[in-house]
């Protein structure tokens, strides 16, 4: 018998008259429980808004700690400029901001950091820094120092997205209680 020829039959789908649509192959399906899934995609969700709220929260609170630091520790440092690279724009035939890094002392220690800014600072110039004495690692500009407040807006976002978590939890099970009453 050659392969032009029809078949015996034994061999499901394989004969001119077998009108049944083409399985899966090897028996292997996937049923998907739509309900569930959707229960799952709101979980997790709702687990990306509460990290996303949390991590907004963090950051939030450490710029607010980080500005009163300086304000009420802020110690004046002299900073040596050490090098100042050019960042590039969109075409990248012009600069779009310099990078600039610098070495100052503080207790006996040399710290080398990036310094606040975007300004093409010559090597070797000195500015005028402030440092924390509790964490001398943190370093800004004079400048800077007085015109920031900390402020309870950094809160803001993070309170939506808790609050917008706290309603979904809340509705959902809302909706859970009113089904388990229809069906009672």
């Amino acid at each position: 018998m050659d392969a032009s020829e029809e078949s015996d039959g034994d061999v499901p789908g394989t004969g001119p008259s077998d009108d049944r649509p083409v399985g899966t192959l090897r028996g292997a399906g996937v049923a998907i429980d739509g309900p569930r899934a959707a229960r799952m995609a709101v979980a997790l969700a709702l687990v990306a808004l509460l990290v996303v709220g949390g991590v907004l929260l963090v950051a939030g609170f450490r710029k607010n700690a980080q500005i009163d630091e300086l304000k009420t520790r802020g110690v004046p440092v002299q900073v040596t400029v050490t090098r100042c690279l050019a960042l590039v724009g969109g075409t990248g035939q012009s600069p779009a901001g310099y990078e600039c890094t610098g070495t100052y002392a503080y207790g006996g220690r040399t710290y080398v950091r990036g310094l606040p800014g975007n300004a093409n600072l010559p090597v070797g110039s000195v500015v005028e820094g402030v440092v924390s004495s509790g964490d001398p690692g943190l370093l800004s500009t004079p400048s800077t120092v007085s015109a920031e407040r900390a402020s309870a807006s950094v809160y803001v976002l993070p309170a939506i997205l808790f609050v917008t978590a706290g309603a979904v939890v809340a509705w959902s099970l809302l909706r859970r209680r009113r089904r388990r009453r229809a069906g009672a």
